[in-house]
């Protein structure tokens, strides 16, 4: 009864320490709907945003990270849209890194006012990688004729089956710089003042926490719990924010009716989203 009252009463009022809303973004990067496995993309994440800065009575955000990168495209896209709610709804924004927050994972963690890292967590990596197989001898082994009819001379450009061109390999790495450069700015601006003026720090390289801290990618080594506490005090409650779920059980973001000819197109797609993200997170060593 005294806990139904206690509802009652405005949380101003209320004598039970801050509530700080947790946002977990752990996964690779990728667009779709990851119907086999946790995926970062702006569809899947938008609505536990949303949830989390829409407490009026919070101070601030946190943010729990943990992914190893993947779409440049989806990365700044979360990126964009923490920055666009911490300004509208006047929250800061505390993000903290777990593992590893690598490649587009930094690009995420940069949204953050302060980023917080433990001593052996992965930070860095703030490059542009793209990859593929080229199998031009398979098909003739096999005795399958290539028949690709197009209208435009470039619209085969990097095909896996037919051999390397320099030309389109220099079209590649002239995207790659592009995008690389975006990225670089975002550092610069994001981390103004603190970055140390040290050019490996945009080579593509990674770094632990502890490192991350001297080269001013990071703010400060701990943990979420007990930086939180320390900031707002002893009875300061974390409260793990998540999607919410439909009648059945599963997360309503990202999810639509499945058939069975769907179903398997599915499976396929998830093996191939298995080996993707199984590539990304080996680069750093997990």
């Amino acid at each position: 009864m005294a806990g139904f009252l206690r509802k009652l009463v405005p949380k101003r009022f209320r004598k039970e320490g801050v509530i700080i809303p947790v946002v977990r973004l752990q996964g690779a990067i990728m667009s779709g709907g990851g119907q086999f496995r946790p995926i970062l993309n702006l569809a899947n994440v938008a609505p536990v945003l949303e949830k989390a800065f829409s407490d009026k009575e919070a101070p601030a955000v946190a943010i729990a990270v943990n992914s190893p990168g993947g779409s440049p495209v989806q990365s700044r896209l979360i990126f964009t849209r923490i920055r666009e709610l911490a300004r509208e709804k006047q929250k800061k924004v505390l993000v903290f890194v777990e593992d590893v927050a690598a490649s587009g994972g930094y690009m995420i963690a940069l949204a953050g006012d302060e980023i917080i890292a433990d001593p052996t967590s992965i930070v860095g990596s703030i490059g542009v990688v793209s990859g593929g197989f080229g199998f031009p001898e398979l098909l003739k082994k096999i005795g399958v004729e290539r028949r690709v009819y197009t209208a435009g001379e470039n619209k085969v450009i990097l095909d896996p089956f037919q051999p390397e061109k320099e030309k389109d390999i220099e079209y590649l790495k002239t995207l790659q710089l592009e995008i690389h450069e975006v990225f670089i700015t975002m550092v610069r601006e994001r981390r103004a003042g603190r970055l140390k003026d040290d050019e490996t720090v945009f080579s593509g390289l990674f770094w632990s926490g502890t490192r991350g801290l001297e080269l001013g990618l990071v703010d400060s080594l701990g943990d979420m719990r007990q930086e939180l506490k320390r900031r707002y005090g002893p009875k300061t409650r974390l409260q793990l924010v998540t999607a919410a779920r439909s009648l059945f059980g599963r997360r309503i973001p990202g999810v639509s009716p499945v058939s069975i000819d769907g179903l398997a197109s599915g499976l396929a797609t998830g093996l191939v989203e298995a080996a993707e993200e199984k590539a990304l997170w080996s680069r750093y060593g997990l």
